[in-house]
């Protein structure tokens, strides 16, 4: 038809590197890393950004898990049906030692900073199968709680051999871990949960056995081979136990999917409620101690929380300044109008930010900075996560109506932008989280302070920025708890923007140092939506787009 001739299209983004094409992975990599890793990362990164990981994603997404209660014959199994791109990005993920491999590399050595520029990259991918990947990576510092399940588990959570299958701890290539602690009583108030533990001594899996019975809300992945799961063994506090699908005798263990979450987003991963009828679990930790044997995961899960929406806004960013390199209008590109630079400009500043910290943070976790990570993974993964839903949306705007078709990536972005703030605490519980820290974990703070220090001198706005936070949150920790509370959404927005501004000082361009610092520590010179940086930021504002997206 001669009206069908198409002008002014974006081309598909396709065909770039992932980890090379951004300066801030590169960069923490030379800085933190190992150069030795470098090579695997780039392959990494080489495999996202090509057609056939892109339709590996948006197949897992558009074709969401099944469940399958029973066999033709009637006999309950309990399984769940996946797309084979689900099996195939787990394959990679897998493949590529995104799981719990840093735990058994040495200390010092840069693997979980490895791990974490892998996870950023590869989750641009796709979100959902990250789950899995994220739970198995955080639930070997839980296990080595016991020797005995840690020498048990952790070679195979840190196998890189996906091996999906359900079979016996024995006869497994590599294993995958989840978590059951929510229940229908309370997500955040495990201390509520109603699941029982009866002692059952001499049962089919190594350690102290129970059997438990409850009702476990969202549990997801529930096809993974290993679960932690809180359950009380008398009314009081939980206990931790180690859940296996499969017993050491080879039957399947109790494990009753009762139905599957129909889910906002992160629609190809299988999120699920579980009945538990006498199911057998092995004590991991001291009986009555089970919220710290598995505040561990907790922590990691949160750092990948942090990581995970770091890896929304940067394939957010991408597609927005690929789109606006390429779109024009009134006579030259987008990227070159100066409303649309200064949108961009906004967005590569949230961007850096929040993959830097992410990657500091993973880093602590390298270095053993125990009290570092204490306070500032929760000020991470509730600022974080709470700026992914606005920054992506904004991303979203940048291609139009584009960006509302499916087709063209960004809306799969924007249906998962929210999820990272609800799971592994909300907002609220974060912020409550680091009120709790600061009262009771004085090092901590000092930990943070001492972080801050490093770039004081750097910027004079930055000083009083950090001299006002650190007074007020001294305050807080001094404070009576309940009176703390209704200002801990402001203390952590206010704790997270300096951390990033230390960070940015030290590790960024002074073009993005300038411009995020005068944007987000000085109210004055920034609006309240993206893209409303000062006028005298103007000159440089490309420069900071053009680092972005090298590609």
């Amino acid at each position: 038809m001669p009206t069908h001739e198409v002008t002014n299209q974006v081309p598909p983004l396709r065909g770039y590197d992932v980890v090379g094409s951004d300066p801030v992975l590169v960069e923490a990599l030379a800085r933190w890393g190992s150069t030795a890793d470098a090579a695997d990362l780039h392959a990494l990164g080489h495999l996202a950004g090509t057609e056939r990981a892109q339709r590996w994603g948006e197949q897992a997404d558009r074709n969401p898990p099944r469940l399958v209660t029973h066999d033709p014959r009637g006999v309950r199994v309990d399984e769940v049906d996946f797309h084979p791109a689900w099996h195939e990005l787990l394959t990679v993920a897998v493949g590529h030692g995104l799981t719990a491999e840093p735990w058994t590399r040495p200390a010092g050595s840069g693997a979980h900073l490895r791990r974490a520029v892998g996870f950023v990259a590869w989750s641009q991918v796709e979100a959902g199968h990250g789950c899995p990947v994220s739970m198995t990576y955080a639930a070997a510092p839980a296990l080595a709680r016991d020797p005995e399940q840690a020498a048990r588990w952790s070679p195979l959570l840190a196998s890189r051999t996906y091996d999906p299958g359900l079979r016996r701890a024995a006869d497994k290539a590599g294993a995958l871990a989840g978590m059951g602690m929510t229940e229908k009583q309370g997500g955040s108030d495990v201390r509520a949960n109603t699941t029982r533990a009866v002692r059952a001594p001499g049962g089919p899996l190594p350690g102290a056995t129970y059997r438990l019975t409850g009702h476990k809300w969202f549990t997801s992945a529930p096809m993974d081979d290993v679960f932690l799961v809180l359950a009380a063994v008398e009314p009081g506090s939980p206990s931790c136990f180690v859940v296996p699908r499969v017993l050491d005798d080879g039957t399947r263990n109790v494990f009753a999917l009762q139905r599957l979450k129909d889910k906002l987003g992160n629609r190809s991963n299988a999120s699920s409620e579980v009945e538990l009828d006498g199911t057998w679990g092995a004590l991991l930790g001291e009986e009555g101690r089970g919220v710290r044997a598995i505040i561990d995961m907790v922590g990691a899960t949160r750092l990948d929380c942090v990581l995970g929406s770091a890896a929304t806004m940067r394939q957010a960013l991408v597609r927005a300044v690929h789109h606006a390199r390429h779109r024009h209008a009134f006579g030259r590109s987008l990227v070159e109008q100066p409303a649309m630079t200064n949108v961009l400009a906004d967005l590569a500043l949230e961007s850096e930010a929040a993959t830097l910290l992410g990657l500091r943070l993973a880093h602590a976790v390298d270095e053993g900075e125990t009290a570092f990570a204490r306070l500032a993974v929760a000020v991470g993964k509730y600022w974080v996560c709470k700026r992914t839903p606005p920054m992506v949306a904004e991303a979203l705007e940048c291609l139009g109506g584009n960006g509302y078709v499916e087709e063209n990536g960004v809306a799969r972005l924007y249906r998962e932008a929210p999820l990272n703030s609800v799971w592994e605490g909300s907002g609220t519980v974060n912020a409550l989280d680091v009120v709790r820290a600061l009262s009771r974990e004085p090092a901590s703070l000092e930990a943070v302070a001492k972080e801050l220090t490093l770039s004081r001198g750097l910027d004079a706005r930055f000083d009083a920025a950090v001299d006002d936070v650190l007074a007020r949150a001294e305050a807080t920790a001094a404070a009576d708890p309940l009176a703390a509370q209704f200002g801990a959404r402001r203390l952590v927005e206010d704790l997270a923007l300096v951390l990033q501004a230390a960070l940015v000082l030290r590790h960024s361009p002074a073009a993005v140092a300038e411009a995020f610092v005068a944007s987000r520590l000085a109210p004055e010179r920034g609006g309240r939506c993206f893209g409303t940086l000062a006028v005298d930021l103007a000159g440089r504002s490309r420069e900071v787009v053009d680092r972005a997206f090298v590609g």
